[in-house]
């Protein structure tokens, strides 16, 4: 709430690329939209401003999924700091550690007999101390995460509309700056938000397949593919620096409390639904329309690129590269199914 009403406030003092007076009511609409992820704005995205783009790029990052998820390993981490005064990476013991990770995986029938942290096993502040560690390190993984995946996509993305003529005049035409319109949208399909800096939303660019390819591993990273990716992410840190910290969080992600660290079973589950999810929309969506209104003007791999991207967002980011109107009214049940 906080959030939504700072950038209402700033959205309110910044002035609008057009002399028109938004309705308050509507510019605080789309700030709690854009900080909660909501998709959903009351006024066209052109009448923004430069500076207002920004703030919505600032609310997205801070209302995205990940970010979010990131200050409750800080609070978590806080709150362990405050029971044993420790250095924030001290050495561990690699005994103690597997001896702790066994414990942990004795049934709780039995936990009158194996306390995870009894004084004949492991004494309480290293057990804290573990714990603690794991959350720091657990805490520079999601951030370097957060960063590294947005960073890459708005570069590759500025690239793109830099080196493309027909993306770049697109552009040029509304009066959007490339740098400003790729960090808005990778930052707003990364946080599942779904708003793009054009009024057509992405329908603009349906043509611009490499665009599309670009923006859409987004979809996947910051959404339902974010705890298989991160796992994947600490078994390679477990990997290059052999820290015992992420062995732990591999063993014992439940333990950990992190509702994004998922067993690998789990994973391997997440991934062959939204992959099979996504398959099925996918030819639906192409059986129905390939040959009808929306698809014309596009070759074969426009086409199936496109229909890939739609598809996709139709599950989690909520950007569309069709007009919803004109597509037929079974793929849009099909859609609220999947969603």
């Amino acid at each position: 709430m906080i959030l939504s009403l700072v950038g209402y406030l700033g959205l309110k003092v910044s002035k609008p690329r057009n002399p028109v007076r938004l309705n308050d009511l509507d510019l605080f609409y789309t700030s709690v939209s854009a900080s909660t992820a909501s998709s959903m704005v009351a006024v066209e995205m052109e009448v923004f401003s430069n500076s207002q783009l920004i703030l919505f790029t600032l609310l997205m990052f801070l209302g995205g999924e990940v970010f979010t998820s990131m200050l409750d390993l800080l609070f978590a981490g806080y709150n362990l700091q405050n029971k044993v005064s420790i250095n924030p990476f001290p050495p561990t013991n690699h005994a103690n550690q597997i001896e702790l990770g066994l414990v942990l995986s004795i049934p709780h029938s039995d936990s009158e007999n194996h306390n995870p942290c009894d004084s004949n096993i492991i004494n309480v502040a290293s057990c804290d101390r573990l714990k603690y560690n794991c959350l720091s390190y657990l805490t520079y993984a999601v951030l370097g995460y957060l960063v590294m995946v947005q960073f890459v996509g708005f570069s590759f993305v500025s690239l793109y509309m830099t080196l493309v003529p027909s993306a770049r005049q697109v552009l040029k035409n509304k009066g959007i700056k490339i740098v400003t319109f790729s960090l808005f949208t990778v930052v707003s399909t990364f946080a599942s938000c779904g708003f793009v800096p054009t009024n057509e939303n992405m329908i603009v660019f349906k043509k611009n397949s490499g665009l599309l390819l670009l923006i859409l591993p987004h979809v996947f990273l910051g959404n339902a593919l974010y705890p298989p990716c991160l796992r994947l992410l600490i078994m390679v840190l477990k990997k290059v620096t052999k820290k015992e910290e992420f062995s732990y969080l591999l063993k014992n992600s439940v333990d950990v409390g992190y509702e994004h660290l998922l067993s690998d079973l789990r994973c391997c589950f997440l991934v062959a639904t939204v992959l099979g999810f996504n398959l099925i929309q996918f030819v639906m969506l192409c059986s129905l329309e390939w040959k009808t209104k929306i698809m014309e003007g596009l070759n074969v791999y426009e086409k199936v690129v496109a229909s890939l991207f739609q598809v996709t967002n139709a599950r989690h980011a909520g950007e569309s590269v069709f007009d919803l109107s004109s597509i037929s009214s079974a793929i849009l049940v099909l859609f609220v199914v999947m969603m």
